[in-house]
């Protein structure tokens, strides 16, 4: 009895040390100054991590936060939470607030996971970088791809978004199977030949998905959830599916209003992956050690493919990349789908992520992210381009004219024969 009581006064004393600001930050311990909050991480320096509180704060309470955001931010360094705010409505009609347990759509953002995926099962001997597609898809009409071109986006293949075209699906989502066969019986023309230039197209992440499911013998969702989100305690974050009664939140215009749903929101592998700030956060800190990936793979994902026109951009397996004149490297993934923006990005030089996540139509976000980059290091170089037009002129899927372009390209296969 004695027991039990003395466990019920420490947990008591635990639970009164700290409390809890409804926003997902905790509040600061008594031996802490309470002129500062969140409370200094243990592992960083106290006037450190004041210097980047202060900074990083102040740049985006100014310069997003009072600009209609809704969302979450969150901002680390080794490891350690910095800043984290949420703000906005997961569901406005009846004001339920955006917290650090909403699980939001990060598009594109989501191509890490199964590019990394695609990686383990080659560290793991159970695939091969240069497998062509026609081992994993019989009678598969575009030779010379292999799983590679797929993740550099060099495989030449048009992109799904604009060859499935609406009308052929009235009655249901477009599946990730369906794309497949799409492509083995009416034969879309290819962009170009394999190898031959970067085009980003999320054919390429909907087939590795694919591959993953054929090789695993398990569905992507759940493949992903027992390989990695659960052993990382990503509590929140999964694929989401058609097959499964998921309850998702919704994407908003800019002006409020609720961004429908189209016939593309089955797919997955190119998108589809629901998570928080703080779940991207354990998955950026798994890449420190030997959990996900080793060494030698994680480098291959980080190095650029993509050197036939010189540029500051590039793509990895996987990655964006950043690869800057005075030297600097960022290695990140934007994405954004329907009223959906996320921006996630690793400063690898000191350890930095920044992570910003919307579900209100909010472009200040890419540029947000990427102008905090300088609080830590420096990364804006003269002559880089906005990485904002990059993100929207080749995002996982610009919504706005994919009806048009699914209708138009569907009468030029139908006329191609």
């Amino acid at each position: 009895m004695k027991t039990i009581i003395r466990i019920f006064i420490a947990a008591l004393i635990g639970w009164g040390c700290t409390s809890s600001s409804g926003n997902g930050v905790v509040s600061p311990p008594k031996d802490d100054s309470l002129e500062y909050y969140p409370p200094t991480p243990v592992k960083l320096d106290k006037q450190l991590f004041r210097h980047y509180f202060r900074e990083v704060s102040h740049f985006f309470e100014t310069g997003l936060l009072n600009r209609g955001f809704s969302g979450g931010i969150l901002v680390a360094k080794d490891g350690n939470i910095i800043y984290e705010k949420y703000a906005g409505y997961a569901n406005p009609k009846i004001k339920e607030a955006f917290t650090d347990s909403t699980s939001t759509h990060i598009a594109s953002s989501g191509k890490t996971f199964t590019g990394m995926a695609i990686l383990r099962m080659a560290q793991d001997g159970l695939i091969a970088l240069d497998d062509q597609m026609e081992k994993f898809f019989p009678g598969f009409p575009y030779p010379g791809v292999s799983v590679q071109m797929l993740l550099t986006h060099r495989s030449g293949l048009p992109n799904y978004v604009y060859f499935m075209p609406k009308n052929e699906w009235k009655d249901r989502q477009v599946t990730n199977q369906d794309v497949l066969d799409y492509m083995l019986t009416k034969k879309p023309n290819r962009s170009f030949s394999p190898g031959r230039r970067f085009s980003y197209s999320n054919t390429n992440y909907v087939l590795l998905a694919l591959i993953i499911e054929k090789v695993s013998g398990l569905s992507f969702p759940d493949y992903m959830k027992a390989r990695y989100f659960e052993p990382l305690g990503m509590h929140h974050t999964f694929v989401y599916s058609t097959k499964e009664n998921q309850n998702v939140i919704s994407s908003y215009q800019a002006g409020g209003s609720v961004w429908d749903n189209d016939h593309l929101e089955g797919t997955y592998g190119d998108k589809n992956i629901y998570t928080t700030p703080r779940d991207l956060l354990k998955w950026d800190q798994a890449f420190y050690t030997d959990q996900i990936i080793n060494k030698r793979f994680l480098d291959s994902a980080f190095t650029p493919y993509s050197n036939e026109r010189p540029s500051v951009h590039n793509y990895g397996l996987g990655w964006r990349l950043l690869m800057l004149p005075n030297g600097k490297k960022v290695v990140y993934h934007n994405g954004r789908w329907h009223g959906f923006n996320a921006a996630f990005a690793r400063l690898i030089d000191e350890k930095v992520t920044i992570i910003v996540l919307g579900n209100k139509y909010n472009s200040r976000i890419y540029s947000n992210a990427r102008k905090s980059y300088d609080i830590f290091g420096d990364y804006l170089q003269d002559g880089d381009r906005d990485d904002d037009d990059a993100e929207m002129a080749e995002s996982s899927h610009k919504t706005a004219s994919v009806q048009k372009s699914s209708s138009l390209a569907a009468r030029k296969v139908k006329n191609k024969g």
